[in-house]
């Protein structure tokens, strides 16, 4: 909900919590001044009274408000809504919404360099983004600051790519002689765009590193948590071990048995 639709909202509950406090202190004035004479003034007069002040105070209390409220400016109304954005929104509330939005800008954003020179280095920045978001879970410390300016490395290297292509794409339509001049500038740009994208692959090289180390244990060895696991692997084998020979040791006796009475009274 926008701030203006919320303003005109608000005042238009105070203009109805004013009428309805206005009527209800009226006939509760009504009815205390009608009542009154015919029994003099007693305890239920008092209430009657009481309740009619409070409901004209409060009556006042929300015309004072909306009065205030009335005279502040409204706020300026929202932008119009594009089309399509809010079935955008609604898909990026779940997650699987938000991994398809997502695809959809990267391919709209892929189409637009078709053709250019930089598509092969815009494919690995893709690439590196995509492992460098897997890798964000993992990497803590140090990793969260290096995180956070391949952030802003991976913001400014798109923007420069839709720049390069744009400059490529109107190379065609320049004058001859000022072709060379801006042929220069767009080698400049492309050069510049996959510097920074080995750049940033090297970074994420160096994250994907941090995370292999971190998860290597203290001491020399497998991991704690590898001989835990094969602790217990090798106890619920023993207890399945034990189970069995439980269950076969009721049969085993109870054949044993049969076979020495057999014997007996042959």
């Amino acid at each position: 909900m926008d701030e203006r639709t919320r303003y005109f909202r608000r005042l238009k509950r105070l203009r109805g919590s004013a009428r309805r406090w206005s009527v209800l202190g009226g006939g509760l004035a009504a009815a205390t001044a009608v009542l009154t004479p015919y029994a003099g003034i007693g305890w239920a007069d008092a209430i009657w009274a009481g309740a009619a002040g409070s409901s004209i105070a409060l009556a006042w209390w929300r015309h004072s408000d909306h009065r205030e409220l009335a005279a502040t400016p409204a706020p300026p109304p929202p932008p119009p809504v594009l089309p399509g954005a809010k079935l955008s929104a609604a898909l990026e509330r779940f997650p699987a919404g938000r991994t398809v939005m997502n695809e959809v800008r990267r391919q709209k954003n892929r189409y637009a360099l078709r053709g250019s020179e930089i598509t092969q280095a815009w494919d690995r920045l893709d690439r590196a983004a995509a492992t460098l978001t897997a890798l964000a879970g993992r990497l803590h410390g140090p990793g969260e600051g290096a995180l956070l300016e391949a952030a802003v490395a991976e913001e400014w290297l798109r923007d420069l790519g839709q720049r390069v292509a744009s400059v490529e794409r109107a190379l065609p339509l320049t004058p001859p002689d000022q072709r060379a001049a801006l042929a220069e500038s767009h080698g400049s740009l492309a050069t510049q765009f996959t510097e920074g994208v080995d750049a940033y692959e090297r970074l994420v090289a160096a994250a994907a590193s941090y995370v292999a180390e971190d998860g290597h244990p203290v001491a020399e060895g497998a991991h704690p948590a590898l001989g835990s696991l094969i602790d217990a692997t090798d106890r619920l084998r023993g207890f399945a071990e034990g189970l069995s020979e439980l269950k076969r040791t009721p049969t085993t006796v109870f054949k044993q048995a049969a076979a020495d009475n057999a014997g007996t009274s042959t």
